[in-house]
């Protein structure tokens, strides 16, 4: 960990030692010689990392100002080189952070644990993930501890152990995604059928290649409006969705929230259209999406007029919506490589312009431009989320110049700053279940 996160770390630490309220009962003082910040001072810094990305540090200052903590820190090249690649990518990913925090509170204790208590004896202690640690001849959990008493504090404890150590639970969330990512959908099969005419069986439609788009383009899955008709009931020969696509949406604008600085984007997919159960009928279909998503701050750039036409919402997601599955990897190689690209995007028959500019991908044109601003916010292999610092509108055509060769001025609309669920509730007013 560099000087600068040092000092971050340390700062955060000081706003809350000022901000504390001193008449609040159980509540400690953090100073320079706790316990949380030697964890930072010291070699574990893999581990400092990992407690600041899982937001942890509140809840372990409030457990320092309770009672002693004992720390079990496993080496930085345990972390660094002995993890496995995609357990270690899975704990980053902002949709899993609450493994990351049970993963990391199994390796705290609310209590003062030294040396001499590591008897030879098994002994259980509870950790504050509400598991349980086990010790027996100097090993926690079969995990040798290689530098016991490392660090000492008045509030607290560091002990050096060899590896990192996994509760069931995470282990067992980390077993569930990598299946579900595995597990190809297989279509049932009904019995074979015999043509009456010539007593032989029939012959099967040739199988479609695994992985391969569906047969009929993505426009002609879609609804014909913003309201859905309910979903037709499953057939004979099984289920008509393959896909959980309404639990992968549910999830990706819950990473959207949880992200932050997206509210706005997961307003309108899921209170003001219906955007986000027809993204989980196509997904259900067997379609992949790339979704590009405007923050917050591009959003509150939108203009009353923008937003007062009838089905305006829609339309401007529909520009925002890409039927490829498409990470930044894949954008920023396609544009460095053919220059300029155009993505089909959901509002047919208008696509989606994007270029290489200042080692990023640029989509749009002109002032209409956005960047890719935050990647890869949500990957699961059928949805593919893209942040972007800017609203994409399609190009419009200049303006014919009349008969008397005086150009068409357009009046551009007079810009309102402003959440955009206020303009819907200026529109829809009481209508809108939000609104009340």
């Amino acid at each position: 960990m560099d000087d600068l996160s040092k000092l971050l770390f340390f700062l955060l630490l000081t706003i809350s030692i000022t901000t504390a309220l001193p008449d609040k009962p159980g509540s400690g003082q953090i100073n320079s010689n706790s316990v949380l910040v030697a964890l930072l001072d010291s070699h574990y810094t893999e581990l400092a990392e990992l407690v600041e990305k899982a937001l942890l540090l509140q809840t372990l200052e409030e457990a320092v100002g309770q009672h002693n903590i004992t720390i079990f820190a496993p080496r930085n090249d345990a972390l660094e080189k002995n993890l496995d690649p995609e357990f270690k990518s899975f704990l980053l990913q902002p949709k899993n952070l609450k493994s990351l925090q049970s993963l990391l509170m199994f390796h705290i204790l609310p209590k003062r644990i030294t040396s001499p208590q590591f008897s030879s004896a098994v002994v259980s202690h509870r950790t504050l993930s509400n598991d349980h640690l086990h010790f027996t001849n100097g090993k926690v959990n079969s995990a040798e501890i290689t530098k016991p008493d490392d660090l000492t504090r008045p509030d607290g404890i560091i002990h050096g152990i060899e590896r990192l150590l996994i509760p069931r639970s995470v282990q067992e969330d980390f077993n569930r995604r990598r299946s579900l990512r595995s597990i190809a959908a297989v279509l049932p099969e009904g019995a074979p059928e015999v043509d009456p005419r010539t007593h032989r069986l029939k012959k099967k439609p040739a199988p479609i290649p695994a992985g391969a788009p569906p047969v009929l383009p993505v426009y002609d899955a879609m609804s014909p409006g913003p309201s859905l008709a309910p979903a037709p009931a499953p057939g004979p020969g099984g289920p008509r969705h393959h896909f959980n696509g309404e639990a992968q949406v549910k999830d990706f604008i819950h990473t959207l929230l949880h992200y932050g600085g997206y509210n706005e984007m997961a307003d309108i997919l899921v209170n003001l259209t219906s955007l986000a159960t027809e993204m989980g009928r196509l997904v259900s279909e067997g379609y992949v999406l790339t979704v590009l998503a405007p923050n917050d701050e591009a959003m509150a750039k939108l203009t009353t007029d923008q937003l007062s036409e009838p089905g305006a919402p829609e339309q401007i997601m529909y520009y925002h919506i890409i039927p490829e599955y498409q990470t930044e990897e894949s954008m920023y190689n396609s544009v460095r490589r053919f220059g300029k690209i155009r993505y089909d995007s959901l509002r047919f028959p208008h696509k989606v312009e994007a270029q290489e500019a200042d080692g990023s991908v640029k989509f749009g044109h002109g002032d209409g431009s956005a960047y890719l601003f935050d990647p890869d916010i949500y990957t699961d292999g059928r949805i593919s989320v893209q942040g972007i610092d800017g609203v994409l509108f399609p190009e419009e055509k200049t303006p014919v110049e009349k008969k008397t060769g005086v150009p068409v001025v357009k009046k551009a609309p007079k810009p309102r700053r402003g959440k955009l669920m206020e303009v819907a509730c200026t529109m829809l007013g009481s209508q809108f279940p939000t609104c009340q």
